[in-house]
C-alpha cells in the first residue's frame, strides 16, 4: 500500500532552512557592518597618528590659526637666536604689559628671520609653533596662572651664524642680490642674505610704503628663496650632466673647436656668442665648461635629448617645491619636445625662459659637493626652555639622491678646474681649494640690457664643510662681481672665524 506523504509536515523543514538562511543572511550584514566600522575605526586612529606626526605642528604653528590666540594670551613669544647663541628676535614687556617684538640687528637678518606683525614671514613663521609654548617650570607656570601673567615661551636657536652673515651682507654691500650658504655634509643654512632689505623693527610703520605700487625694489622679498633669474652659464652644470649621461664612457671624446660663436647650420640667424666674442679654440666638455663656451653649450643644446633633458631637470627639482621651511618659488624649465632649435640653444646657456632661485642654485652645488646627495635645506636647529633645557632636536636635513657619486664626482672635478683655470680665477688661493661655476645672465629692462652676476661653489674641494650660492642684479659678470663675494664668504668660514 502506498504510503501518502502529508505536505503539511514537510512545512517545519522549510521553515527551518528558510530561517537559517536568513540568519546567515544577517550575520554577513552584521560582519560586513563591524567590518565597516572596525576599517572606519583604525583609519581615524591612523590619520590621528598622521595628524600629530606629521600635520599638527605645521597647523598649530600657522599663524591664522585662531587656536594661537589663546597662546598669545598665555605665553610671551619666545626668542631666536643665531647658532652662536645671539639673539636675533624677541620680545620685550614693559611696566604695563605692552609687548613689543625687537630685531636686535635691524636690517641684517630681516628676511631670513622675519617678522611677526602684518602676519608671519621667515623662522618667525616657521618656528611660530615652538615660540608659542612653554616649558618653563611647571610651578612658575602654575604661579603666573594663579596671578594672570604670562609665561615665557620657548626660545629657538637657528642654524645661522652671526659673523658669516655679516660678513656676506658686508661683501655684497648696497647691490641688489642674494647671498646664501649651507653645510653640504648637513643642509644647515649658515647664512642668508637678501638686497633691498627692510628693518622689521618698524615694518608697521613701514608697511604703506613697503607695499606701494612705486615701491619697485620688492623690499620684502627675500631674493634668496623668492627671487627668480636666468642663470646664465650656472645652468651648464645641468647641461653637462645630461650629455655625460646620454654618452656614457665616451663623453670624454666631446671636442668643439670654438671660433668665438656657433652659427646653426641649418638656420644661420640662430648665432650665440661667446662672452665679449672670446675665441677658446679646441676644447673638450671639461675646458669648455671652464671657459664657460657658449658656443660649445650652444651646439650641444641642438644635440641633446629635449625629453631627457626635461626629466633631468625635474629631477633636480626645476618646476617642484623646494624642500624648506620658509617660503620660496618654483624654479621655471620649459623646454619639451616641441622646443625649437632657438630654445634649446639659448636654454643650453640658461637664458630664454628658465627662472631659477639662488638657493635652487645652491641645493643642486651642494649635493655635488656631498657626492650627489643632498642633504635638505634645515634653519632650525633646537628648541629650548627659558632656563636653557633642551626640550627638541631638529638635527639633520633629509636625503635626496640627485645624481651619482660618480657624477658628482667629475662635475665636482669640472668646477674646480672653473677656479684653477677658468673663470672663477677670483677664487684662487693657497688657504684652501674651491670649487664653482660662475653666470653672467643678461637680460632687458626699460629697453636697455643688462647682466645678472651668479657664482655658486663649494670648499675646500676634497672635503667641502660649506657651499655658497650668490646673484648681484646688474653686476657686469660672475667672475668678476659674484666670485669676490662667495670669496669672502669662504675665507670668514674656513680661515678667519675663531
Amino acid at each position: 500500500m502506498a504510503i501518502r506523504k502529508n505536505k503539511q509536515s514537510e512545512q517545519p523543514d522549510r521553515n527551518i532552512k528558510s530561517s537559517a538562511s536568513s540568519n546567515k543572511k544577517s550575520n554577513r550584514r552584521i560582519l560586513g557592518m563591524i567590518y565597516v566600522f572596525a576599517f572606519l575605526f583604525f583609519g581615524m586612529i591612523g590619520y590621528m597618528v598622521y595628524f600629530i606626526g606629521f600635520q599638527a605642528e605645521g597647523l598649530m604653528g600657522n599663524p591664522y590659526n585662531a587656536r594661537m590666540d589663546v597662546f598669545n594670551d598665555r605665553y610671551v613669544r619666545g626668542s631666536i637666536l643665531s647658532a652662536d647663541g645671539q639673539i636675533l628676535a624677541r620680545t620685550d614687556v614693559d611696566a604695563d604689559g605692552k609687548e613689543t617684538r625687537v630685531y636686535p640687528y635691524g636690517t641684517l637678518f630681516a628676511h631670513a628671520i622675519g617678522y611677526s606683525t602684518k602676519g608671519k614671514t621667515g623662522l618667525e613663521s616657521a618656528a611660530n609653533f615652538y615660540l608659542m609654548k612653554s616649558n618653563q617650570n611647571p610651578l612658575f607656570q602654575v604661579y603666573n596662572e594663579l596671578t594672570e601673567t604670562k609665561s615665557q615661551g620657548d626660545n629657538v636657536v637657528s642654524t645661522l651664524n652671526l659673523g658669516l652673515q655679516q660678513v656676506a651682507a658686508k661683501a655684497l654691500g648696497d647691490r641688489n642680490g642674494a647671498v646664501i650658504a649651507m653645510e653640504p655634509s648637513t643642509g644647515r643654512i649658515l647664512a642668508m642674505v637678501s638686497n633691498p632689505t627692510y628693518d622689521p623693527n618698524t615694518v608697521v610703520e613701514d608697511w604703506s610704503a613697503l607695499t606701494a605700487e612705486s615701491n619697485t625694489g620688492g623690499n620684502l622679498v627675500n631674493r634668496a628663496t623668492q627671487g627668480l633669474y636666468p642663470p646664465g652659464s650656472t645652468f651648464k652644470i645641468v647641461m653637462a650632466l645630461e650629455y655625460m649621461r646620454e654618452h656614457p664612457g665616451d663623453w670624454q671624446n666631446f671636442q668643439f673647436d670654438c671660433d668665438g660663436e656657433y652659427v646653426d647650420p641649418e638656420n644661420e640667424k640662430y648665432v650665440v656668442h661667446c662672452f665679449d666674442g672670446e675665441v677658446h679654440g679646441t676644447e673638450t666638455l671639461e675646458t669648455a665648461f671652464a671657459n664657460s663656451c657658449n658656443s660649445a653649450f650652444a651646439k650641444i643644446g641642438t644635440e641633446i635629448n629635449k625629453t631627457k633633458l626635461r626629466e633631468l631637470a625635474e629631477a633636480l627639482m626645476f618646476n617642484q617645491d623646494l624642500p624648506i621651511a620658509i617660503s620660496s618659488s618654483k624654479s621655471r624649465f620649459n623646454v619639451d619636445s616641441s622646443s625649437d632649435t632657438w630654445t634649446m640653444m639659448q636654454s643650453a646657456i640658461g637664458q630664454g625662459t628658465t627662472m631659477m632661485s639662488p638657493l635652487h642654485n645652491l641645493l643642486i652645488t651642494a649635493a655635488i659637493a656631498n657626492g650627489g646627495v643632498l642633504k635638505e635645506p634645515v634653519m632650525l636647529d633646537r628648541v629650548e626652555s627659558v632656563d636653557g633645557k633642551t626640550i627638541q632636536t631638529f638635527g639633520d636635513g633629509a636625503e635626496q639622491k640627485l645624481m651619482s657619486a660618480e657624477e658628482a664626482s667629475t662635475i665636482g672635478g669640472f668646477m674646480r678646474k672653473v677656479v684653477t683655470v677658468g673663470t672663477a680665477s677670483k677664487l684662487r688661493t693657497d688657504a684652501y681649494a674651491a670649487a664653482g661655476k660662475t653666470g653672467s645672465a643678461e637680460y632687458t629692462e626699460g629697453g636697455k640690457t643688462k647682466t645678472d652676476a651668479w657664482f655658486t661653489g663649494f670648499a675646500p674641494y676634497d672635503h667641502p664643510e660649506i657651499a655658497v650660492c650668490v646673484v648681484v642684479e646688474d653686476g657686469e659678470t660672475g667672475g668678476r662681481t659674484a666670485a669676490p663675494i662667495a670669496r669672502a664668504v669662504f675665507d670668514y668660514w674656513l680661515t678667519e672665524r675663531s
